[in-house]
């Protein structure tokens, strides 16, 4: 029935397919279970007994109406189980020697003891899946927390979870924390979505160590060690993967250390991180800090539309020799790391902004656009030569003061400044503003600067072979056993011809791959590519091409390569220079347009506010009869076609309380407030997506996606039975 979907519809659905269904939510109200909430009584025993029953019942919804829930022994958590704390209710910490001892770790020497030990918490869990902490409510450690090593019945954490599977976090405030306010190590597949985290007075806000697919939306995080940090240690006895991390909406502060920070634990390798939209305000170190001390490559990192202020090192990436790992590590590397529209102002002068690489694993691969960095300046002329630098320190004052006020680099090659960035002072500065060592192909483009009254030049470069500086007004230029490339600029581009082809399953498709010359000589062009359909084969006549030269690309598929869209990336390369363009190839029969028509309303006296819309995202109306608009669409589905509903249609009882008409197979998701969880007339079908909508009612509310796939025709849909009315969307 879904021949003719597209592969991410289809590969989607696929992986739906395999999700458990999650039962009806059952509650279990902890009062029921003998706990008291008057801020005196212990209720640990009781909130025990409530999470046991709702995990033998397969699984349910712990409820805490509003009191104070003291708890001085550890809470065990259960799989199948979610903690809603309603408003004005408060699980509190106490003092004394109840909580459970740390658990014996033979890892332990691999990494600090808060990191080592899980046990020693007010809330912890193993191997658990299906856990949430939700509400409006707070977990606060009462100050009773420690925020160095406990001792025997004391505890260190709020949560602490360890191989956890899907976990979600949502509209509670942790405060008070000791050394964490949330640890979890080993995990996968979690949501968090307006969490408060306050340790201000304490340490950590949410250490996410070895872990992977996480989104964290509409965060306020407020710590005095780290606010938000991404680590990999060996607590776990192995070197653990990390990535697939987006973080939307987000305000952070750190009082003494990092605010936005990966490491300094960082055994496994890092991929895939996305942070759009952050607010730092304050850190005594790093405001967005990148380090590899372990031997971990970090890759693929996106900073974008940040602003931070207040900070003592703006940027700070480093590659060190630390080596504290249980696997014999080597060094590690940073590589393709981009910062977009980022605003930072620093607080220490000497803290510069800084990318250092080790003799024994450079930094590569970073590009700047339009970032600008203003510091607080104030040093007189001083020397230029390297500062001293411990290997085995993470911590920006491992590097000595930095000879230039802007941008010092070393052990870095293939770096970009583009697009608007710069660096200036607020006080005169007699340094450089931009030093390099031991580095190649560094590039400055329409780059900002200031000049102190005293600096011996504007940019010096030590040893790096390849710098440019182009389109940034008049500056003073040194060099020392360094060469420019950027005389003659050597671009070119790359094109495909046709975008689009369409093909059976077994047929070969041919696409021209032209190339120009943009600017200057560029030499030979390598050509390769990626996101090449399963079961395909991609061939480039010649694989080589000079500037001017088009070459030929045939994709050759198998009878049984599967059927979809696919966007093949064409990319070539010329020596530091990489193009890249987008080649289309459908195999099989292009779906038809999608088209949503013949809606019809159960609810007469609502149904004038329901309409069919295109093109979903935030920034539109949820709902024809309020003013609430999307503040969080996932990538997956931004553009499709959808139903906005009528709020007041929430409580209609009319079943099919919808209907509409689709003119080809596709996929309908239904997102549900997450209040309410899967509508009871919701077949076995209907599959958890993982995926939410976020709107912004005054307390925002998360829809979950169900989905389900249906055929060409007329669709159904039952009454949303109370709460904020569900959205529908077609894929």
């Amino acid at each position: 029935m879904f021949r003719r979907l597209g592969t991410a519809a289809t590969a989607a659905l696929l992986a739906m397919a395999v999700l458990a269904e999650p039962a009806q939510a059952a509650e279990f109200n902890v009062k029921d279970y003998g706990a008291v909430g008057n801020g005196s009584a212990n209720d640990t025993a009781a909130i025990d007994k409530a999470i046991t029953a709702a995990n033998g019942a397969g699984g349910g919804t712990v409820r805490f109406p509003s009191g104070i829930y003291r708890s001085p022994n550890s809470i065990h958590m259960k799989s199948n189980v979610t903690l809603q704390l309603d408003a004005g209710a408060t699980i509190m910490g106490a003092s004394g020697s109840g909580y459970d001892k740390p658990e014996p770790n033979p890892n332990d020497k691999y990494q600090d003891y808060g990191h080592s030990h899980f046990h020693n918490a007010m809330i912890w869990g193993d191997r658990l899946t299906n856990i949430g902490f939700v509400g409006a409510g707070t977990i606060d450690g009462g100050g009773a927390l420690i925020t160095g090593n406990p001792g025997s019945g004391q505890a260190d954490k709020i949560i602490s979870l360890t191989r956890c599977e899907n976990l979600t976090v949502s509209g509670i405030k942790l405060r008070r924390g000791g050394h964490f306010a949330m640890l979890i190590n080993g995990c996968k597949n979690v949501t968090s979505d307006r969490l408060t985290v306050d340790t201000a007075s304490d340490r950590d806000g949410w250490n996410i160590i070895s872990t992977t697919n996480v989104t964290i939306t509409n965060g306020n995080f407020a710590g005095n060690d780290d606010a938000l940090v991404f680590k990999s240690d060996y607590a776990l006895g192995q070197k653990l993967s990390n990535g697939n991390v987006k973080v939307y909406d987000t305000k952070l502060s750190a009082g003494c250390c990092n605010a936005l920070m990966f490491g300094s634990e960082t055994c496994g390798d890092f991929t895939g991180y996305d942070f759009q939209r952050i607010d730092i305000k304050g850190s005594n170190k790093s405001g967005l800090g990148l380090v590899s001390m372990d031997g971990a490559v970090i890759s693929d990192v996106h900073y974008k539309d940040i602003t931070v202020t207040g900070v003592k090192s703006p940027i700070m990436i480093k590659v060190g020799a630390r080596k504290r790992c249980g696997n014999n590590p080597g060094v590690g590397t940073v590589k393709n790391i981009t910062y977009d529209n980022i605003t930072l102002n620093g607080a220490s002068g000497g803290f510069s902004p800084t990318i250092h690489g080790d003799q024994d694993g450079h930094v590569t691969d970073v590009t700047f656009s339009n970032v600008k960095i203003n510091v607080p300046g104030g040093s007189g002329t001083t020397s230029t030569s390297p500062p001293s630098n411990d290997r085995t320190n993470y911590n920006p004052n491992s590097i000595g003061t930095r000879p230039a006020y802007g941008w010092y680099i070393r052990y870095a090659d293939r770096i970009k400044f583009l697009n608007g960035s710069g660096v200036s002072f607020t006080n005169n500065d007699g340094r450089p503003a931009v030093i390099t060592d031991n580095s190649t192909d560094i590039t400055f483009d329409t780059f900002s600067f200031e000049r102190g009254t005293n600096s011996p030049t504007d940019f010096l470069f030590r040893n790096t072979n390849g710098f440019c500086v182009r389109n940034s007004g008049s500056p003073r230029i040194q060099n020392t056993g360094s060469t420019e490339k950027c005389a003659v600029g050597n671009d070119f581009s790359v094109t495909v011809d046709p975008s689009s082809r369409t093909i059976q399953p077994g047929e070969t498709a041919s696409f021209a791959i032209r190339t120009a010359a943009v600017s200057g000589s560029p030499g030979p062009i390598a050509l390769d590519a990626e996101n090449i359909p399963p079961g395909a084969v991609v061939q480039f006549n010649p694989a080589t091409v000079t500037p001017g030269q088009t070459a030929t690309m045939t994709v050759a598929t198998l009878p049984d390569t599967p059927q979809g869209t696919s966007d093949i990336t064409v990319t070539g390369t010329s020596g530091s220079v990489t193009k890249s363009a987008t080649a289309r190839l459908t195999v099989g029969n292009a779906p038809d347009e999608l088209v949503l028509s013949a809606l019809s309303v159960a609810d007469t006296g609502n149904a004038g506010d329901w309409s069919l819309q295109t093109n979903l995202r935030t920034g539109v109306a949820q709902y024809g009869d309020r003013d609430f608009t999307f503040s969080a669409v996932p990538a997956e589905i931004a553009g499709s076609q959808w139903v906005r509903t009528a709020n007041d249609s929430k409580s209609a009882t009319q079943n099919p309380l919808v209907s509409f008409a689709i003119n080809r197979d596709a996929v309908v998701y239904v997102a549900v407030d997450t209040r309410l969880g899967k509508r009871p007339w919701m077949d076995g079908l209907w599959l958890d997506s993982g995926m939410s909508l976020v709107n912004t009612e005054g307390s925002p509310k998360t829809f979950r996606l169900y989905a389900k796939g249906f055929p060409a025709g007329q669709v159904q849909l039952g009454p949303n039975g109370g709460g904020s009315n569900y959205t529908v969307l077609v894929k």
